[in-house]
């Protein structure tokens, strides 16, 4: 966990995704990362968070910078997740 200059504690991760999407008929698998963040008070139960475990997020997309091209996604809530074939934490 860091702070911003003005106390906002802020968390970095990334996340790991892995789950089976049918496409034109045919189950595919999709696997991917991406760079979170979690900032407020939802980063003191995300800091929290086991790493590796199984998690359902909600947030947004966001560009990294204004300059950039890459996207970070900004963690608003998550909670434990039933199955697998959701984004984790994973390390």
């Amino acid at each position: 966990m860091r702070y911003t200059p003005a106390g906002m504690p802020i968390v970095n991760a990334v996340l790991q995704h892995s789950s089976q999407q049918m496409e034109a008929g045919i189950a595919r698998l999709t696997e991917f990362e991406i760079a979170a963040v979690a900032a407020g008070e939802i980063s003191g139960r995300f800091n929290q968070a086991a790493l590796g475990g199984v998690y359902e997020f909600s947030g947004f997309l966001a560009k990294k910078n204004r300059n950039s091209k890459s996207l970070v996604f900004h963690i608003i809530d998550f909670r434990a997740a039933a199955s697998s074939a959701h984004l984790d934490t994973g390390a």
